[in-house]
């Protein structure tokens, strides 16, 4: 028989809990501390479920019965009622929660884990400047593609191209963050390619000399007439072929001269992997002098006006040019000028890849075992500097002493 309202409101908690059953599955859970609660028992392909419908007296017999005959409805056009309410919720809670910039803040704060402060504050400042002005007030589950396109080549009309693609990959991880947390159902992004919107670019190689050119560039060098920090780091530079960007940033923790090693984090690498950079006899006396000049800093070259900070990433290129090397030469060059003549040498090429921190990921092991033929590197590195030495020490392009490895 059908529950009556005085049934319901009469019902009294028991010792155990116990059920008032109404037409069509639908009952009352009463509960040894006096809850009441609608449930409804219906099954969906093959498995039995359970709906809750709330709690009495919020909800009345006549609701919970309407709620009962809308879900066997839903039923009877093959949708599960208990999936069906999820979603709703799910969407609800996107529409009330979901702005882009609410989700962007989350997805930040999951993503810093790990890196770096300083990529983590560039991140959060691109992302201020480019992408949640157009939108950060926009609901995640509702923008489309055709408005990450009109962001990306709003950047791209400024002159900042990298810039646009980078905003691009952000908008594309965050999107991921909301679809995997239950915000959007679908990624935008992915259904744009940077080269379908952005206008194509020549990739240029950075300016560097001829090996022919190499003594009277060393010869530069070694009597520059700019300070005596800068003049090391170029010399550093040359007999490590490091990015300029790892080089000025370089801190006395990173390197253990009794081991003949330099060991640069992750953070500070492009491949965000640690590397290993076998110093050479040569290195280790630049070294010694660099910490009668510099020893007192955090950084092996500190800026001229706070040495707190690092030097500009322009002083080398600036030393370069003032030594007559203007569009000739840059920092980065040394390390095509090394890569050519250790090739040339019959230098091993998995040896000098893993030196220039070239070698793909993939390549080594699963976890890119930086320390790869770290002996037979120290041994190129050493024979490297003995070049180096021996070449603006004679005036002219002199060859290896030491064989190839």
């Amino acid at each position: 028989m059908p529950l009556t309202d005085t049934e319901v409101r009469k019902s009294k908690p028991a010792d155990k809990p116990y059920r008032l059953s109404d037409a069509n599955s639908l009952f009352l859970w009463v509960t040894p501390a006096g809850g009441k609660l609608w449930r409804w028992a219906y099954e969906f392909e093959g498995r039995e479920k359970l709906m809750s419908f709330g709690k009495y007296p919020l909800v009345t017999l006549a609701e919970a019965r309407e709620r009962r005959d809308a879900s066997r409805k839903m039923l009877a056009n093959g949708i599960d009622p208990m999936a069906k309410r999820k979603q709703e919720k799910t969407e609800e809670r996107a529409q009330t929660e979901g702005a882009f910039q609410n989700i962007a803040s989350m997805w930040l704060e999951h993503w810093a884990d790990g890196k770096s402060p300083r990529h983590v504050e560039y991140t959060r400042r691109r992302m201020e400047m480019d992408i949640l002005p157009v939108l950060g007030d926009r609901p995640v589950a509702e923008i489309e593609a055709p408005e990450l396109v009109a962001m990306t080549k709003a950047i791209e009309d400024r002159g900042a191209r990298d810039i646009a693609k980078r905003a691009l990959e952000t908008t594309g991880q965050v999107f991921r963050y909301a679809i995997a947390h239950g915000y959007a159902r679908r990624n935008p992004a992915t259904e744009i390619r940077p080269r379908d919107i952005l206008k194509s670019t020549h990739k240029t190689n950075y300016a560097r000399i001829d090996a022919k050119e190499l003594p009277a560039l060393l010869r530069a060098i070694e009597v520059y007439q700019g300070t005596h920090v800068t003049r090391l780091a170029i010399k550093l530079m040359a007999l490590t072929f490091v990015r300029t960007g790892e080089l000025i940033g370089a801190r006395w923790s990173e390197f253990n001269l009794e081991a003949r090693r330099w060991d640069i984090p992750p953070e500070r690498m492009k491949m965000r992997t640690a590397h290993i950079v076998p110093l050479s006899t040569q290195a280790l006396q630049v070294l010694d002098t660099l910490q009668t000049l510099s020893g007192t800093s955090e950084f092996l070259f500190p800026g001229d006006r706070n040495r707190k900070k690092p030097m500009s990433n322009m002083t080398i290129l600036g030393a370069l040019e003032r030594m007559g090397y203007k569009g000739r030469m840059t920092g980065h060059g040394f390390r095509g000028l090394a890569s050519t003549i250790l090739h040339e040498q019959g230098y091993n090429h998995d040896h000098i890849e893993l030196q220039l921190a070239h070698a793909a990921r993939n390549a080594v092991s699963a976890a890119y075992n930086h320390a790869l033929y770290l002996e037979p590197r120290a041994k190129m590195m050493q024979e490297w500097a003995d070049f180096l030495e021996q070449t603006q020490r004679g005036g002219k392009m002199l060859p290896f002493r030491g064989a190839a490895a």
